[in-house]
This record gives structure tokens, sequence and C-alpha cells, in this order.
């Protein structure tokens, strides 16, 4: 089949996946959610997504696709303002000299979630290990005695940390 009309098909198959389930997801997603607006984004996000990978044509089951997406963006959208309200009680906390300007919350805030991210990946107790380390300033023999490791065992999940965070650096380096 020429691209084309590959494109065409993709293109009907989405126009009719939106037609006959939109109203069906954004009710699912309204009731998960505080608002009309967030459930209306996180909507939008989901057939997004399922556009961008170009692979309409082959869902058997739509609303169970559709909600795994939906599910997983739903989360996302929690797991950022809650991220994003610790971050504003922080700020709110600190003198009025400290303000930043909206372009740097920003990009903290999303700094933030993807360190959520990159620590959400990790196996719970390297994840504790390095915030261990790194938020509570404890040395790794501590860690170790506290945690009952070994030091090696420290280290090596230190290290395990650590190459994720380079990796995610050096994603968005070249992004």
């Amino acid at each position: 089949m020429p691209h084309n009309a590959n494109l065409s098909v993709h293109h009907d198959v989405m126009h009719s996946l939106y037609i006959n389930h939109h109203n069906w997801l954004y009710a699912w997603i309204r009731k998960r959610l505080d608002n009309q607006c967030d459930a209306a984004d996180l909507t939008q996000d989901t057939f997004l997504r399922i556009h961008a990978k170009q692979n309409a044509d082959t869902i058997n089951e739509p609303k169970a696709y559709l909600a795994t997406i939906a599910k997983g963006l739903v989360g996302h959208f929690y797991r950022r303002k809650s991220l994003e309200q610790a971050y504003l009680e922080l700020l709110a906390e600190q003198p009025e000299s400290f303000a930043i300007s909206a372009e740097s919350k920003s990009i903290i805030l999303q700094t933030l979630e993807e360190i959520d991210a990159l620590l959400s990946a990790l196996p719970s107790n390297v994840k504790q290990v390095f915030l261990m380390s790194i938020i509570e300033g404890k040395k790794y023999q501590q860690i170790a005695d506290e945690m009952n490791l070994s030091l090696a065992t420290v280290k090596r999940y230190m290290k395990q940390a650590y190459v994720k965070c380079f990796i995610l650096m050096e994603s968005n380096f070249f992004e």
C-alpha cells in the first residue's frame, strides 16, 4: 500500500476511534480528576499518544487500550500535582527576597518531575540509599549500617543511581 494510503487509513481509524470513544473516555477520566479542564486535556493527550504511535489500526479492545493509556496519564498528572504542591509550599516558606520568576519555577518543576520519574524507575533499595545520601547527606558507611547492607552494596547502589542520573542528564542535554 502506498505511503499516502497508509496515512489515510490511519486518519480514518483515528477519526473513528475518537468519535466512538471520546465521550466515554472523557467521562472515565473526569471521574478520577478534580476538574473538567484537566479531564479534557488528558482525554486529548490519550488520543495524541495513540496518534503518535500510529497503531490505532492494531487496537483490538479500544476501551481497555484507552483506559490503560489514560490510567498512566492520570497517575502522571497526580504525581506532577503532588510535586508541584510540595515545591510551592517550600517556596511559600522562603523570604520574599528568594522569589523566582515564573520561567524558573517551570524549569524547576520540570526538573523535579524528571527526577521523580528517574527515582521511580530505580529499585526501592537503590532509591532509598540514593535519597539517604543525597537528601539526608549521610555517609555511605552510615547508610550501610542503618540499612544492614555492606559498604560495597551501598557503593554499587549509588553507582547505579548515578548512572541513571547521568543518562537522564545526557538525554536532556541532547534534546
